[in-house]
């Protein structure tokens, strides 16, 4: 008795096993049919964004250096040891601000050689003006005495001898010489004084650079001499001349880029530029101050300069920085993201979902595009639905789900 309950208990569990099975596969079955017949109904699901009006630039970015706006190394004109430097490196000057001083004996005693040269032709002068009076003075008693002899002569003949006639206009003209030969004098004077004072302004030029001076507004980046160190004029061609300091101007500083030879017809001058300082972190504006005009002929590019105030000083020359030059752009043009067309050659096609959830391949003209979005010239009309995502899983006709990308984005942002 107890075998037979046991066989029947086997036989019943074999039974609904087997009716397990089965139910169980004909739910899978149904299943995979309801979902290939969802396919097949045109549910499949697809991204899609409107085709909208949008302003669009053409930019291009590039990596520079900055460069301060002047750097020149100081040197000195004439030679000579340096009494005493004033300055170091990052120390800020001014223009016109002394940096350092020479001391150069020779030329000191130059200039005061030239200083009583133009005393000793002054006093020349002096004696010669004086000579000039005495002989104008001899003169005109001559001449007065000459005078009054001939009108006596010339009034009652033989009143007055011949002879002393003749004597007096001898002393008339012989003091009539005198006086050319004194202003004669008197001018070699003026010209000795003329040279002596070329001289001291020589000198006294000369002198002046002993005082080595700021010619701009900057920082001193390096120091190549010392209290106490010879230093040649840097005007010799004979010797290499070491300068004294090196100043950079930095209140302003030049972002050098080597633009390509493509987009090196689009640009201006005063055109906007934003540039990023990854070293800072932040980014600044600057605009394009001057550009070569012409290409390299071995990269085949245009040198071009932005100026980027600095006057509290947070750049530093050397710094590298990445430009973004906006070099075409327009207002409220059709556009459509990068991602929804595919491009074979100068061919650019996109997948557009019709009013009937159809999708069609459209053939676009394309313009002036970003980093982001390609203008629409021709193809496409405004608010038109576009494919976006992997194009491969869709064909021409096929009926889709359209799901607008902005609403599962501002989907997702409510869930967060």
């Amino acid at each position: 008795m107890n075998k037979t309950k046991l066989w029947v208990v086997i036989v019943a569990v074999v039974i609904l096993g087997v009716a397990a099975w089965r139910w169980t596969s004909r739910a899978s079955t149904e299943a995979e049919d309801q979902s290939h017949a969802q396919k097949s109904d045109g549910t499949v699901p697809a991204a899609v964004v409107p085709v909208e009006r949008k302003d669009i630039a053409n930019t291009l970015v590039l990596s520079g250096e900055f460069k301060p706006f002047q750097d020149v190394d100081i040197h000195a004109k004439v030679a000579g040891y340096i009494r005493k430097i004033y300055v170091d490196v990052g120390d800020h000057v001014h223009e016109g601000q002394t940096v350092a001083e020479l001391e150069i004996p020779e030329l000191a005693a130059q200039l005061a050689g030239a200083d009583a040269a133009v005393r000793a032709a002054q006093q020349q002068i002096r004696r010669a003006e004086g000579e000039v009076q005495r002989a104008q003075s001899t003169h005109a008693a001559a001449h007065g005495a000459y005078g009054r002899l001939k009108q006596a002569a010339d009034s009652r003949a033989g009143l007055v001898a011949q002879q002393e006639v003749d004597d007096a206009q001898a002393k008339d003209l012989g003091s009539e010489a005198q006086v050319a030969s004194a202003e004669a004098e008197l001018d070699g004077a003026k010209q000795q004084l003329e040279v002596a004072q070329a001289n001291q302004k020589q000198y006294s030029a000369l002198s002046a650079y002993t005082r080595i001076t700021a010619p701009f507004a900057g920082v001193i980046t390096n120091r190549y001499a010392d209290t106490g160190a010879l230093v040649a004029a840097g005007t010799s061609s004979s010797t290499q001349a070491i300068p004294v300091v090196r100043i950079a101007q930095v209140s302003v500083l030049r972002l050098v880029l080597a633009i390509p030879e493509s987009a090196a017809s689009q640009i201006r001058l005063g055109d906007a530029v934003n540039v990023r300082v990854e070293a800072l972190h932040s980014d600044i504006q600057g605009k394009v101050a001057r550009f070569a005009a012409s290409l390299d002929q071995q990269t085949r590019t245009m040198e071009t300069e932005i100026d980027c105030e600095n006057k509290n000083g947070p750049l530093l020359p050397g710094m590298y920085a990445e430009t973004k030059l906006a070099l075409q752009g327009k207002k409220s043009v059709l556009t459509v993201p990068l991602e929804a067309v595919s491009r074979n050659g100068n061919d650019a096609t996109v997948l557009s979902v019709n009013g009937k959830n159809e999708i069609e391949e459209k053939r676009v003209t394309l313009g002036l595009e970003d980093s982001a979005r390609v203008e629409i010239v021709s193809g496409l009309n405004e608010r038109d639905r576009v494919v976006i995502g992997n194009r491969s899983q869709f064909r021409a006709g096929e009926r889709v789900q359209p799901t607008a990308v902005e609403a599962m984005k501002s989907g997702a942002e409510g869930a967060k």
